[in-house]
């Protein structure tokens, strides 16, 4: 038997969302990135049903979070978070992160909108256009992260530098809430 995996087997290798996110690694150089797209049985909607799903712990899930910032001026746009799964991102945080009035969880076709992705599959890449991204710097803590690939049944792994490049993001702390036994950002 092969060591190397029969990707043709999996039945949404040519899903557009998961085809474009494929392509973004590879035009980055992100070859392991791209072999390394999982393809999962079931929809893995939450960090923690993904990190279940391929065997890590939970902060090391790069949850693709979008929200709707509104400027001073009534002007809305898209702001993506990709945060540790281990906690949830602060709005007023991520308002001050970003001189904006206020930040609101997006709803789903706003989402899906400005990211052609559905929530639960939402990818740090592969989006319409560029996306204001934040990349929480808790995910620093580990070798590999894993990010949705564009569709809720898929995973891909990344390393946080790559992850930062990739995306354009700027590094910040999205989270006030510590988590007293491991010195992390926790759960609110």
């Amino acid at each position: 038997m092969s060591a190397t995996r029969d990707r043709s087997a999996d039945p949404l290798r040519d899903h557009p969302s998961v085809a474009k996110v494929a392509a973004v690694l590879a035009e980055a150089g992100l070859a392991t990135s791209v072999d390394g797209i999982r393809f999962l049985p079931r929809a893995v909607r939450t960090a923690a049903q993904a990190a279940e799903a391929i065997g890590v712990e939970v902060g090391a899930i790069a949850n693709s979070l979008v929200f709707r910032t509104t400027d001073d001026d009534g002007v809305v746009a898209p702001l993506l978070v990709l945060t540790s799964g281990a906690h949830r991102a602060d709005t007023a945080m991520l308002a001050e992160l970003t001189g904006t009035r206020r930040v609101d969880r997006a709803d789903p076709e706003f989402v899906r909108t400005h990211t052609g992705q559905v929530i639960g599959g939402v990818a740090p890449v592969g989006h319409p256009g560029r996306l204001t991204t934040l990349v929480d710097e808790a995910l620093r803590s580990y070798d590999t992260v894993w990010a949705a690939a564009g569709h809720p049944n898929t995973v891909f792994p990344a390393t946080f530098d790559d992850l930062v490049t990739v995306t354009g993001g700027r590094v910040a702390t999205v989270s006030t809430s510590t988590d007293s036994r491991t010195g992390r950002s926790a759960p609110r």
